[in-house]
């Protein structure tokens, strides 16, 4: 794709990124078959190639963008399948994301939408305040009906029937290997996964445990930055980065860390990135060792050489996130470790589609959201599964508030095969996959 910015426009960083992107762009198309929103929406400019033409026309005339630009860059997933599909390498993420902050410095947008984001910025990245939302939202429910804008039905309609208790393994502290250690780790046990669901960090401690793992939890540690970031809030996404950036340099200069873990994979790919968001800043040093030790805790287990386990007789339906299959281009080793572990793992039908979570997309689009869900939700349950696993927290929230099928994540039924407690979201409901042999 040929481009004209200036000499002067180039000596942004930001724009040269842009510029470098936007001339691998060969306009072949190929991306509208992998895009979420096109397959729904059918419209060129709800695909990567017709969203790019709309972001080189904006930044390129330095033009104050219009309602129609922004609602179709605001359709955007992020769910980055463009980028698998590309054969140019274009690299799609970096771009939209500075599309997305020349939005926020230069549109004013309509007072229910600022409201909104505003709402969901202050929020949503703070556990303590998520949890007395969610108990809002949980007495509200009932009346979702009565609200005159999906958005705020969808807000209802994302509160969990159980609100889970405060874990206290979320605290900053260190957790000491079972038997001889093998690695000292950092988890990064997240924001909105503390308010939703506890059991994920608790099973990822243990499983790491019980193979060699020192596990620290960092003091100051935080959110990832990500739910901000997509909004083109950069100072609040820097901000939040940059504590996390901190706080893992601490432990990397003090005891020293192999790897920094994460098991949600939409921080993940956010915080693979700070090397890049961080680039000449102070802080670029430590935010690209920071990234170039960040795994997703699938890279971990396979390294961890777990042992194979024996048949357990439960099917899983495999969700692959889109942060993970897509941004970070982790594609097996979910399947793998769960097949060793003794499951028997299905995948539904066009895998490479998202659910339509992405992150807070579900609250912002939930009718575009919803479609994708009821698509996503209609494969799995096509594969009859005991069980559906997933590696994303917005994945399992999206995915679970439409099926009876249990949905819980890859390391709760990992760390159930080598010797944990039963998934809690397994039990109690009457199925009998309590009953299921696993590997003690």
């Amino acid at each position: 794709m040929q481009t004209s910015f200036s000499p002067e426009q180039l000596a942004d960083p930001a724009i040269a990124r842009s510029n470098e992107i936007l001339r691998k762009c060969v306009h072949c198309g190929f991306c509208t078959a992998t895009c979420p929103t096109y397959q729904v929406l059918g419209d060129e400019l709800d695909s990567p190639r017709g969203r790019i033409y709309l972001i080189k026309d904006m930044l390129e005339n330095e033009r104050v963008p219009d309602a129609k630009t922004v609602k179709h860059i605001d359709r955007c997933l992020s769910c980055l399948a463009c980028m698998t599909t590309c054969p140019s390498g274009v690299h799609y993420m970096h771009l939209v994301d500075h599309a997305r902050e020349y939005i926020e410095k230069t549109y004013k947008r309509p007072l229910g939408d600022r409201a909104l984001r505003w709402i969901l910025a202050r929020i949503l990245p703070y556990p303590t305040r998520f949890r007395i939302a969610l108990l809002g939202a949980k007495i509200g429910r009932p009346f979702k009906r009565l609200m005159p804008d999906a958005r705020l039905r969808a807000m209802l309609e994302m509160a969990p029937k159980v609100i889970p208790p405060v874990s206290r393994n979320d605290d900053p502290q260190s957790f000491a290997p079972e038997g001889q250690r093998r690695m000292r780790v950092a988890l990064m046990t997240g924001c909105a996964q503390k308010a939703l669901n506890t059991d994920i960090n608790d099973a990822t401690i243990r499983l790491l445990r019980r193979f060699g793992c020192e596990v620290v939890v960092a003091e100051g540690a935080g959110c990832c930055g990500a739910l901000t970031h997509h909004m083109g809030k950069t100072e609040e996404s820097h901000a939040t980065a940059a504590k996390n950036i901190r706080a893992w340099a601490r432990e990397m200069d003090g005891d020293g860390l192999d790897a920094i873990v994460i098991n949600t994979s939409g921080c993940g790919t956010t915080v693979k990135d700070y090397g890049h968001m961080f680039r000449g800043e102070a802080l670029a040093g430590d935010a690209a060792r920071v990234s170039a030790i960040a795994m997703d805790v699938s890279e971990l287990l396979v390294k961890l050489d777990l042992p194979k386990g024996t048949e357990t007789g439960l099917t899983v339906a495999y969700h692959a996130a889109c942060s993970l299959q897509h941004g970070q281009k982790i594609k097996s080793y979910p399947r793998d470790l769960l097949k060793s572990a003794g499951f028997t793992v299905v995948e539904p039908a066009d895998s490479h589609l998202c659910c339509g979570s992405a992150g807070t997309y579900n609250l912002m689009q939930p009718e575009i959201s919803g479609q994708l869900k009821a698509r996503k939700i209609r494969t799995l349950e096509a594969k009859a599964p005991d069980v559906i696993a997933a590696g994303n927290i917005g994945c399992m929230m999206q995915i679970g508030s439409g099926t009876a099928v249990p949905v819980v994540h890859t390391v709760e039924l990992i760390d159930w095969a080598t010797g944990g407690p039963q998934p809690p979201a397994l039990s109690g409901d009457g199925t009998a996959v309590s009953d299921v042999p696993i590997l003690r």
